[in-house]
């Protein structure tokens, strides 16, 4: 089968993550290690421990998720210094949702897990530092409807928009708290079945995160980038990202970006992956993998259990 690895983003995080494996793997224990040094504070701990209302706080939870993705890569490669090999062995291609792009390119050799883990670091004080705005699930309606109300319910300086193309029947929207509560009551009216208020302190992928990205740029200018070794999919073109110059455009703006993740799986699937291997906390990619391309096979690593019986297989 062709296999596709996948990384997930913010909200895959619990208290626990990758100890276990970190326990029984020296390669993951090894990668958190790294971490560790990386950032002058125990990111393992953080994982392993908590508390909760740490390790929830964005700044905190993005090295955290991607030091915990990086871990179990590493205990599937068997040495922290070979998961680039390891997955370009593997799988064809890689791709991360938002935050998880770090990830995917750490796994592709584009990023050392140092850098990647240092920049997600930077990316998430930066974001915790935007306290406007907010964000909902809409649940159970089409693309373009959502879309379209987005559009008729924004203003120039009180806008709203789609954050996550998550699955089909499943968006995320984002933006100014007025303009949030405006489009929720329309896209009730118009027929979702539900519009839920996430939990964040901004609205993230909107166009409010640009004192974000503008920020960001001045860290991935100065890191030091490689071509991919295999294709690694933009969540904002749902294409391979295929040089430096690319990559370094793709950081920045996906943070005032949508997530292309249907599109970004429909692509793969198109071109031939079967099988998406999910890599890291939680199982959240599995499931939206699901709904988008039901005749694939889909893992999920985050446990001894589960990364034995893929390396088993």
């Amino acid at each position: 089968m062709r296999r596709a690895f996948v990384f997930p983003g913010q909200g895959s995080q619990v208290v626990g993550m990758g100890h276990a494996i970190a326990t029984t793997f020296p390669a993951a224990r090894a990668m958190y290690q790294l971490a560790d040094e990386a950032l002058g504070w125990s990111v393992s701990e953080l994982c392993f421990n908590g508390p909760e209302a740490q390790l929830t706080a964005t700044d905190n939870t993005q090295p955290a998720l991607v030091a915990t993705s990086l871990a179990v890569l590493a205990a599937m490669a068997g040495d922290v210094n070979a998961i680039t090999t390891y997955t370009t062995s593997n799988a064809v291609a890689v791709a991360g949702h938002s935050l998880g792009e770090y990830s995917a390119l750490a796994a592709a050799g584009s990023l050392t897990p140092t850098d990647a883990i240092r920049l997600v670091r930077r990316r998430g004080e930066l974001m915790a530092a935007a306290t406007s705005g907010g964000m909902a699930a809409v649940i159970g309606l089409d693309d373009d409807i959502i879309d379209r109300v987005c559009a008729e319910v924004s203003t120039l300086d009180d806008t709203v928009v789609v954050a996550n193309y998550n699955s089909p029947g499943q968006t995320v929207i984002s933006g100014a708290s007025a303009a949030l509560a405006r489009a929720s009551e329309a896209l009730k009216t118009a027929g979702a079945k539900r519009v839920l208020p996430l939990n964040v302190s901004a609205a993230f992928h909107s166009p409010l995160m640009r004192d974000a990205a503008h920020a960001l740029t001045d860290a991935t200018d100065t890191t030091t980038m490689a071509v991919p070794r295999l294709p690694v999919i933009s969540n904002i073109t749902a294409t391979p990202l295929a040089s430096v110059a690319a990559i370094r455009s793709e950081l920045p703006a996906q943070v005032v970006s949508p997530v292309r993740w249907v599109s970004t799986i429909q692509y793969l699937v198109n071109n031939g992956v079967t099988q998406f291997v999910e890599i890291g906390a939680g199982e959240v990619l599995k499931n939206l993998i699901k709904r988008i391309a039901p005749d694939a096979v889909t893992h999920s690593i985050k446990d001894v259990a589960s990364l034995e019986a893929f390396l088993a297989s």
